[in-house]
């Protein structure tokens, strides 16, 4: 049974349910959530004194709404390929569930609403929001199919959210900001290098260009690039100790999370295998939360 079959027979509290499940799907729902974590934390670490909770809430809404905005684009440029990957096939673009134009009007709304919020705060958090709506819609997304460098690329407005909390607060670029951004920048290498190995197959199908592959196989390099990218955590991680931002028992944890991080990457390198690329995932998402 297609779905327009199963719309004309179900129930209009089951249609209403499918409504809400499918643009919650359109935005990222959960991935939408890190962004404001991500963004949220950055606020909370530049905060001094009594934290203003009405911020953090305006920040919080703000957020959600431009990544949900930048990821609903996210799949209105994909639709045709999403059909082509096991793990997209179900999204509303892809099945027919959910109109472009619908889409494209969500998205609109979004936006809008974001960056006004984020407006409130000063004109440094809008332009970053404007700045990683952009670049992940215009430039991430089509370079997938184009380059492995695209994974360079969406790590920017990967970033910025730890960028536009810190100056949420600070109103200006800060040495703690540019350190809270290089920190998400570098981390995403080794968590991205994990995902790609692990859906080599279905990027594949799809067209997607994540990974250069070796003889059709996943390239052991990944684990080689994730040893280099964990261990640039170290000096940045370092720099809000040497401005006197934070203390040394910071510093040297940091220091212990990027060598340990960089130890799942060079067991990625030596194995090559699902479970060494899992484990580099799941420790990816540990040191994420840490930090």
């Amino acid at each position: 049974m297609d779905y327009k079959t199963k719309a004309a027979t179900a129930t209009p509290i089951r249609l209403v349910s499918q409504k809400v499940r499918d643009y919650g799907e359109l935005v990222k729902f959960k991935l939408s959530l890190t962004v404001v974590y991500s963004a949220i934390m950055a606020y909370l670490i530049a905060a001094t004194g009594d934290v203003d909770w009405l911020e953090v809430l305006i920040l919080s809404v703000g957020g959600f709404c431009v990544a949900g905005a930048a990821n609903a684009l996210n799949q209105v440029l994909e639709r045709d390929f999403d059909k082509l990957m096991k793990r997209t096939a179900n999204r509303p673009l892809a099945t027919g569930r959910m109109t472009v134009s619908d889409a494209v009007m969500a998205a609109g709304v979004l936006s809008i609403i974001g960056l006004m919020l984020l407006a409130t705060f000063n004109p440094w958090a809008s332009f970053f929001g404007v700045i990683a709506l952009l670049s992940y819609a215009f430039l991430y997304t089509p370079m997938k199919r184009i380059s492995p460098s695209a994974v360079a690329v969406g790590a920017l407005p990967g970033a910025l959210p730890m960028l536009i909390g810190c100056v949420a607060f600070q109103g200006e670029l800060t040495s703690l900001a540019l350190a809270l951004f290089m920190l998400q920048f570098f981390w995403q290498f080794p968590h991205f290098g994990a995902i790609s190995w692990l859906g080599f197959e279905d990027y594949q199908k799809a067209g997607f260009k994540f990974v250069v592959d070796k003889d059709g196989k996943q390239d052991r390099n990944i684990g080689l690039q994730a040893i280099f990218y964990a261990l640039c955590l170290i000096p940045v991680g370092l720099m809000p100790y040497f401005t006197a931002v934070t203390g040394v028992i910071s510093g040297i944890l940091v220091t212990f999370m990027a060598v340990a991080y960089a130890w799942f990457g060079w067991n990625l390198y030596r194995k090559n295998d699902r479970k060494a690329a899992l484990q580099l995932m799941f420790f990816s998402f540990f040191i994420y939360h840490w930090h």
